[in-house]
């Protein structure tokens, strides 16, 4: 599964795995504003690290946690989904609008083998002091370089060079920084 092999999703160690995100997740996603140094524990036994100074505000989905690793003072806004399947590495300084998606997951392109429950997975890796505006959309296997901003709502279908401004989907670069 982390090599990007396919993998049955229905696996009951995974499930299992899943089932411990889940609790923790609920836990987390219930807390209130007064509650900052709970999520922050909870965050700390749920992702696989979680930088010093760094925060994220619930709601948040993932499928395992533990793969999903956060640099310190990284900013993630409201309604992050974050399908950790494959790893999703997060620089430091990075600013995570809401309602963004780190998606990690593929599923096979033939009928057969995708009822069949397989999948695979391709990682995400977000360079440092990046900002994703709201909504934006980041696919299986993508690299973002350092300093990088990607606009609201974009899709980032590809790799992006550091120190640029893209936009749109797919995301294109529109501008050097």
């Amino acid at each position: 599964m982390l090599a990007g092999e396919l993998y049955l999703a229905d696996d009951p160690v995974l499930a299992e795995e899943q089932a411990r995100a889940a609790r923790l997740l609920n836990r987390f996603n219930q807390t209130g504003v007064d509650d900052g140094a709970e999520r922050h524990g909870l965050l700390l036994d749920l992702l696989g690290r979680f930088g010093e100074g760094s925060e994220i505000k619930p709601p948040l989905r993932c499928d395992y946690g533990y793969r999903i690793l956060v640099g310190t003072r990284t900013f993630v806004n409201y309604g992050l989904v974050a399908l950790d399947v494959a790893s999703i590495a997060i620089g430091d300084d990075v600013q995570i609008g809401p309602n963004v998606q780190l998606l990690t997951p593929t599923h096979p392109v033939d009928p057969e083998t995708r009822r069949a429950k397989w999948e695979a997975a391709e990682p995400i890796a977000i360079g440092g002091n990046v900002w994703l505006g709201g909504g934006v959309i980041v696919l299986p296997g993508v690299t973002i370089g350092e300093n990088t901003v990607v606009g609201a709502g974009s899709i980032v279908t590809r790799d992006l060079p550091p120190n640029v401004v893209a936009a749109g989907n797919p995301a294109r670069v529109v501008r050097s920084l």
